[in-house]
């Protein structure tokens, strides 16, 4: 199987880490913590309750992408990714880079990011990530996944869409 990128992407609250830890596991490929990666700044205005705007996920953006060109086996990100643009940034950086775009709906969302503990992403700035986020339905080398399936399914899923694109695309 040739080297596959992946980004698990989504709003907050859609599971990307969950999901992302379990295909990474699956396919036997490094997880890189796209949140690890904020500036400390973003990582404050955040907690602040502001969201961010392009120029803050600029550089982020840029720093996500190198850190999959330096996993050249591959490896599986979780990344927020919600603008084509942003998409377009890690693609700049992959020429085999998938997208499994967790769908979860805002209700559900916020149910979900009001119960993490310890987690810098306020509730509050859920509905401003659903107002920036551009579907990627009908872009190239994207799987949308509903969110409220069972992690174990949504990795099946994944996983067997990941080794079919991966063995004919080359």
């Amino acid at each position: 199987m040739m080297a596959v990128h992946v980004v698990v992407m989504g709003v907050s609250g859609c599971g990307k880490s969950v999901v992302g830890n379990a295909i990474a596991a699956e396919m036997g490929l490094p997880m890189i913590e796209g949140d690890a990666f904020h500036p400390p700044s973003n990582v404050e205005k955040m907690r602040r309750g502001q969201p961010l705007q392009d120029a803050d996920r600029a550089g982020w953006l840029a720093r996500l992408g190198e850190e999959l060109a330096l996993h050249p086996e591959g490896a599986v990100l979780a990344c927020s990714a919600l603008k084509r643009a942003y998409r377009d940034v890690l693609r700049s950086h992959s020429a085999h880079v998938k997208f499994i775009h967790l769908e979860l709906s805002q209700d559900e969302a916020l149910r979900r990011v009001a119960e993490r503990g310890g987690h810098f992403y306020p509730p509050s700035l859920v509905a401003s990530q659903f107002a920036a986020l551009e579907n990627p339905a009908g872009e190239a080398g994207v799987l949308a996944v509903a969110a409220t399936l069972p992690v174990v399914e949504i990795t099946r899923l994944a996983s067997h869409w990941l080794r079919s694109v991966a063995f004919n695309n080359p």
